[in-house]
């Protein structure tokens, strides 16, 4: 069974930084995707970045662009999320989720942690 477990998450000043992290197990091959999202209190969930399987492409929301680094150990069948000069904005949980392939959406979801900045 294919599963996402995230870890790295907590309570962080402004200004500060945290790392994600999102453990793969079951896969049998490397997804097409893997991303993280986020959903904050009273607001629906929002895309914040993307790799490819190969981690040479990625994408990222306007708002954590330049801030925060998306990037996969494949050896370790982990993602993770590096996120700088964190702004209370980004108070949220976190969720790791995948694609298993081009021909289908988001289909595979962690359980999410939270990320809580403080001003």
């Amino acid at each position: 069974q294919v599963q996402l477990e995230e870890s790295g998450g907590g309570l962080v000043q402004a200004g500060g930084s945290l790392r994600l992290s999102c453990a793969a197990s079951g896969w049998t091959s490397s997804p097409y995707l893997m991303g993280w999202f986020r959903q904050a209190p009273g607001k629906e969930r929002e895309f914040v970045a993307q790799t490819r399987g190969s981690g040479d492409s990625t994408l990222y929301s306007d708002s954590v662009k330049g801030r925060f680094t998306i990037s996969r150990d494949n050896a370790k069948n982990t993602v993770y999320l590096q996120m700088n000069s964190l702004k209370p904005e980004d108070t949220a949980v976190y969720y790791c989720a995948a694609r298993t392939s081009a021909f289908r959406s988001w289909n595979v979801w962690g359980q999410g942690t939270q990320v809580t900045v403080s001003s």
